[in-house]
């Protein structure tokens, strides 16, 4: 599994990649981070809203998108954990069958 965050600055602040890094640091998130601050990758998916979630499965689909902030021990995290381990469990061909 690989995640990759993508961050689409709402304010002007937000657009300085040492910033983003640095808070991406200190909030544990250890993977790599797009900064979209030309609001391209947001157009595309006709996003609307801060913060957004996308789960892309093996072959790039959208499998799951979520809007909000997603909390760990709350619905929303365990929801995500549910469909990120239905995504692991598929095989990898672009087929979505299970192992």
């Amino acid at each position: 599994m690989t995640a990759v965050g993508v961050h689409t600055p709402e304010f002007d602040h937000e657009r300085d990649k040492r910033r983003v890094r640095a808070e991406a640091a200190r909030h544990g998130l250890d993977f790599p981070h797009l900064i979209d601050n030309d609001m391209a990758y947001w157009r595309a998916l006709d996003n609307e809203y801060w913060p957004a979630l996308y789960v892309v499965d093996k072959c790039g689909r959208i499998r799951e998108q979520h809007t909000g902030e997603v909390h760990e021990r709350e619905s929303s995290g365990r929801n995500l954990e549910a469909k990120i381990q239905e995504l692991l469990a598929e095989d990898a061909s672009c087929g979505g069958g299970k192992k």
